[in-house]
């Protein structure tokens, strides 16, 4: 979020692997808060739906981004990797 000095939030892209060895792709601003929350750490409800049931998740990729819009691009374009594509990326 933008601070009161006028500070641009800084937008992460990223990738979990849960507890099934399956893929989770998605953005915010705080990756550790949201690692939690798919975790069930902290705030009830604030986790994914889809992470909710492979818990638990491991933070294995992000990416820096400069606004929500290029996050949200960029998630839709790992979205629609393959699972052999995505697993190639994140052994980069």
């Amino acid at each position: 979020m933008a601070s009161d000095i006028g500070m641009a939030a800084r937008w992460y892209v990223y990738i979990l692997r849960c507890s099934d060895n399956s893929l989770y792709t998605g953005v915010t601003t705080d990756v550790e808060r949201r690692v939690r929350e798919h975790n069930g750490e902290g705030v009830k409800g604030k986790g994914a739906k889809y992470t909710k049931a492979h818990r638990p998740v491991k933070l294995v990729y992000q990416e820096i981004v400069t606004s929500r819009s290029e996050a949200q691009i960029r998630e839709a374009q790992l979205r629609k990797l393959s699972k052999i594509e995505k697993e190639k990326l994140l052994n980069t």
